[in-house]
């Protein structure tokens, strides 16, 4: 483990902290097209090879699958033996399955490497916010993290620019290979700036179970659930609809997703500098789940009359419904602690993702029989039902 001693850790400069926060968004960047990227082959499934929508979104889903199997074990891995070594490994495993999901032929073995490729993506969850959580002081690690976590929907957008229209003119095979290229150069970063950041001297205090005496932790994990579904649901579908309900073209719909993956990415930032202003990650929290449900309902009523005003609030619930995972995500990692908090974001992301690959197939299936309307407008209901369960009050002062 080359972790900085926290005398030497005064002597790392400021400029190398926020380029080791560069790196950590680029490394989950690279593993969001790795895990989300699959959704954007579901029309060429489809229509290419025969598959129905549900097969096809299961299939998506299996990059999911492969990273709720290892959240926890990588999580464990972190607090072990490190950030950097951590996000060496999955990245470069990463690479490898995404190469080889480029050469093999058969739904089977695409599904294969596509649940490894999603496994090793997992290892930046955990590791890339432990970097950040370690390197920047309370006050400021809102913001940090915010712009860390702006990587999941801005890999979304690479993977809604590039994948459609690859799979269209060239293929699944060439598509895939966006995935890897990715992989590959997030490694490089890591392997140049990347640091273990400090850790106190082991003490009880450090190392108590975090999960004992509170709930707080099992509050937020089941509020982020709750909240993973209308997300994961606009992000799956959002091009499905745009073509086969409104009648677009692969190009642009890929470019409106990759715009609206843009305003959710900025919407993470403004959350987490909200939380640094207000002293907590609770309130803003419960504010967009308020939010969601709105957006949601309104998407899907405006959906189902078939206004031109659904796809702003397509737009405006991708951006609400992604703003709420840094606040998650930074106020799990405070609580745990250092000796804890690698465990604690696998408890925390193995939660969404294990939501987020049941809801692919799910969703297939309500919109094959409801539609996309109706569907937009049940997801409503788990944003508010994570509205009184968002621990605002147990709340500890940042500090």
């Amino acid at each position: 483990m080359s972790t900085v001693t926290a005398s030497a850790a005064r002597t790392v400069s400021e400029r190398r902290r926020w380029a080791m926060l560069a790196v950590s968004t680029a490394a989950q960047a690279a593993a969001s097209v790795a895990i989300n990227g699959a959704a954007f082959l579901i029309p060429v499934l489809v229509h290419d090879r025969g598959l129905s929508l549900t097969q096809a979104g299961t299939v998506a889903a299996l990059p999911l699958i492969g990273v709720l199997c290892t959240l926890l074990l990588w999580g464990a891995a972190v607090d072990r033996v490190g950030e950097r070594a951590v996000l060496l490994a999955g990245l470069g495993g990463t690479a490898l399955a995404g190469v080889a999901a480029t050469l093999v032929d058969g739904t089977a073995a695409l599904g294969a490497t596509l649940f490894l490729a999603g496994a090793f993506a997992a290892s930046t969850s955990s590791a890339g916010g432990r970097v950040v959580v370690g390197w920047f002081p309370p006050e400021r690690r809102g913001l940090a993290m915010g712009i860390r976590q702006m990587a999941q929907p801005a890999g979304v957008g690479i993977a809604a620019v590039s994948i459609p229209v690859i799979s269209a003119h060239e293929g699944v095979a060439a598509a895939l290979a966006v995935s890897p290229i990715a992989a590959l150069a997030a490694a490089a970063a890591v392997l140049v700036i990347v640091l273990d950041p400090p850790r106190p001297e082991r003490a009880i205090e450090h190392t108590a179970n975090p999960y004992r005496g509170s709930s707080y932790l099992q509050r937020i994990h089941v509020a982020s659930i709750l909240l993973v579904v209308p997300q994961f649901l606009v992000w799956t579908y959002a091009l499905v609809w745009l073509l086969d309900d409104r009648g677009w073209a692969p190009a642009q719909a890929g470019l409106l997703v990759a715009a609206t993956q843009l305003a959710g990415a900025l919407g993470r930032i403004a959350s987490g500098q909200l939380s640094d202003v207000v002293g907590g990650r609770m309130q803003p929290m419960r504010w967009i789940a308020i939010a969601a449900v709105v957006s949601m309902a309104l998407l899907g009523l405006t959906a189902w009359l078939g206004w031109a005003v659904s796809i702003l609030l397509l737009a405006a619930a991708t951006t609400i419904t992604v703003a709420d995972n840094g606040l998650a995500f930074t106020a799990t990692a405070e609580r745990a602690g250092p000796y804890w908090s690698g465990r604690a974001l696998g408890v925390q992301n193995t939660a969404q993702y294990l939501t987020a690959a049941l809801c692919a197939p799910i969703a297939g299936a309500s919109i094959t029989h409801l539609g996309h309307p109706a569907t937009f407008a049940l997801s409503a209901l788990f944003p508010l039902a994570a509205i009184p369960l968002v621990p605002v009050r147990g709340e500890r002062p940042l500090a």
